[in-house]
């Protein structure tokens, strides 16, 4: 006997779904995808970005939210539930339950071993068909690194890649710093706090040789990303600085 196909959801029946409760999901093509509960390390990755963002929005027009905002992606009739949302502006949302966001302007994924390929690569390829999204970030887990992706003037992304606990991220889209020390604040590392930068380390995007298991997750980026000078992508120093886009 043949197997039984498995039904596919309409968007209706998807939205309906979750505003239910009955579990948080995403959503592609008629299928969900379970949202399974995160690490107690990766909750604090999130409160502290959260907390650090929060507090140089405040009273700004701007507003950041943690994983429970849906976020559409409209073209695809793609749902997500990215661990941090930025949005500069007005919010619009899908609806007038306002819970499905369609223009963030940076998005954030903390990396686990069962995501991190897909945050690397498909999910990024569906984020930039959103208009609205300017700036994305990828935090790992299990060392200090922090991979910021930025849309340029033509459309390309450019990757910088901080490795040092006294390395700060520009976030010009909002017109935000984000210092990893403040991002791995209390984080154990391999059973022990991670030590503090020393005064004589690079602050700033890294120019060390990454370790290889880092090159293998920059290896696993899809979607023909434009990244580096061997793609004839604007460097670090080349890139074209824009206004922020979040001001007071």
């Amino acid at each position: 006997m043949a197997a039984e196909a498995r039904r596919l959801l309409s968007r209706e029946e998807y939205l309906a779904l979750e505003r239910r409760g009955e579990g948080k999901h995403e959503y592609a093509a008629g299928e969900l995808v379970a949202m399974v509960g995160a690490s107690f390390r990766h909750n604090l990755i999130q409160t502290r970005v959260l907390a650090s963002l929060y507090g140089q929005l405040r009273g700004r027009h701007c507003e950041v939210t943690p994983s429970d905002l849906r976020v559409a992606i409209g073209a695809l009739g793609i749902y997500t539930y990215p661990d941090v949302t930025v949005v500069y502006g007005e919010p619009r949302f899908e609806g007038a339950e306002q819970d499905t966001l369609l223009n963030p302007t940076l998005l954030a994924e903390i990396l686990s071993p069962s995501t991190e390929s897909y945050d690397q690569g498909r999910k990024f390829q569906r984020y930039r068909l959103i208009p609205s999204f300017q700036e994305y970030l990828l935090i790992a887990q299990d060392l200090p690194l922090v991979e910021h992706y930025r849309r340029q003037p033509d459309d390309r992304w450019l990757l910088s890649t901080f490795e040092h606990l006294d390395g700060i991220l520009t976030l010009d889209a909002i017109g935000c710093t984000l210092a990893l020390a403040d991002v791995y604040a209390g984080i154990l590392f391999d059973g022990a706090a991670h030590p503090w930068a020393g005064g004589d380390a690079q602050r700033g995007p890294s120019t060390r040789r990454p370790h290889p298991s880092r090159l293998r997750r920059r290896a696993r980026l899809g979607g023909g990303l434009s990244i580096g000078p061997a793609a004839n992508c604007p460097t670090e120093q080349t890139a074209p600085r824009r206004e922020p886009l979040c001001s007071p």
